[in-house]
């Protein structure tokens, strides 16, 4: 497969979805041979809550997020960087119109390719004022909506990608980062974790069954304050670790307990959640709330709808039942299916095909 020359334009290192997303693929590619060039946002103006990682060699922070004032552009690593496939991975979190003024420039090296990660039409009529060679969605309820304004010859679906699987040894990473051998472990990271406080009275009637501690990894005093406030109520142990972990880190946190709580509710327009895909190649059980966010997955994660079914959840993880056995092998095979490795290869099929002669 010949080596291209690619530039993404999108975050990088930092806890949003389109980060995890641009690291996922594009480090796949930077394994593949290919040459990859990062432009993303500043370091104190970023779409997500918290830089995760230190930044390659072929990134260059050279632009501040949408709405940032004042708003900064370097046009000159655009304009001097090698590349003939330029990407956009989530046009409505970056500087449209600065790019616009360049974007001709970038036209006549490279072909454009716009990765959507808005869950409906955007009303930001600035979103309008590009010619894209190729849009990527990541399944047909987007291209349902991206159908009614793009030619539907330019709209192709590439699933958003799986970390490839990674089965860590429970044990030792439990003594690794000083957890407790002898309790059940309830995981939540992020700013998604405070809907975990949503289920705490759950919980806290579940630790009379099981010795559960409640593990909170998040870089946010306002909600890590939340759990701190409530650690010591009932049987319910709860720990609260300052930090912001990236992807080498958090699979040792995924490696290390019995389950991750994933309950955010469905909004209004689609989604996907990142941090789902994100963390199904630990072979970490994932038990979330049956919403929009995880619409797209079967068994893969154990669904739940209500207080009820989450304690059956809860229990089946806990107890290693079928219903667990049959989730765990689902999402064996989805992940290897749609792993970054495999998604990374349709992205570069895709540019192939796209790559101006």
């Amino acid at each position: 497969m010949p080596i291209m020359n690619i530039c993404l334009m999108g975050g990088w290192n930092t806890d949003s979805g389109a980060s995890i997303h641009g690291e996922l693929i594009g480090r796949e590619w930077v394994k593949k041979g290919h040459k990859l060039t990062v432009l993303t946002f500043k370091d104190y103006a970023f779409h997500g809550t918290q830089i995760t990682g230190e930044d390659e060699e072929f990134v260059n922070r050279c632009f501040t997020v949408r709405g940032y004032t004042p708003e900064e552009f370097d046009p000159i690593p655009f304009l001097t960087a090698e590349y003939e496939i330029f990407v956009v991975d989530d046009l409505g979190m970056l500087p449209k119109d600065p790019l616009r003024k360049i974007y001709h420039r970038i036209k006549k090296k490279a072909s454009v390719v716009n990765v959507i990660h808005d869950g409906q039409l955007a009303r930001d009529p600035a979103f309008y004022q590009f010619e894209w060679d190729g849009l990527v969605c990541f399944g047909n309820r987007y291209r349902n909506f991206l159908k009614k304004v793009y030619e539907t010859s330019k709209i192709h679906v590439i699933p958003y990608p799986c970390h490839p699987l990674n089965k860590g040894d429970k044990e030792k990473k439990r003594r690794e980062l000083r957890l407790p051998l002898d309790k059940k472990i309830i995981f939540g990271f992020g700013p998604a974790s405070e809907k975990i406080l949503n289920d705490i009275s759950t919980l806290s009637e579940l630790s009379e069954e099981f010795p559960i501690l409640l593990l909170i990894v998040i870089k946010n005093e306002k909600i890590a304050e939340k759990f701190k406030d409530i650690a010591g109520i009932g049987h319910l142990q709860i720990e609260v670790r300052n930090e912001a972990p990236d992807i080498e880190r958090l699979y040792d946190y995924l490696h290390s307990v019995d389950l991750l709580l994933f309950n955010k509710e469905s909004p209004s327009w689609v989604v996907i959640s990142s941090t789902v895909y994100q963390c199904l190649g630990s072979t970490c059980p994932i038990v979330a709330l049956d919403s929009g966010f995880v619409e797209d997955l079967n068994d893969e994660v154990l669904k739940y709808s209500n207080q009820k079914e989450l304690k059956e959840r809860i229990r089946s993880v806990f107890r290693e039942d079928e219903q667990y056995r049959n989730s765990q092998k689902a999402a064996h095979t989805y992940v290897e299916k749609n792993s970054a490795i495999r998604v990374a290869e349709q992205y570069i099929k895709l540019f192939q095909t796209l790559r101006k002669k």
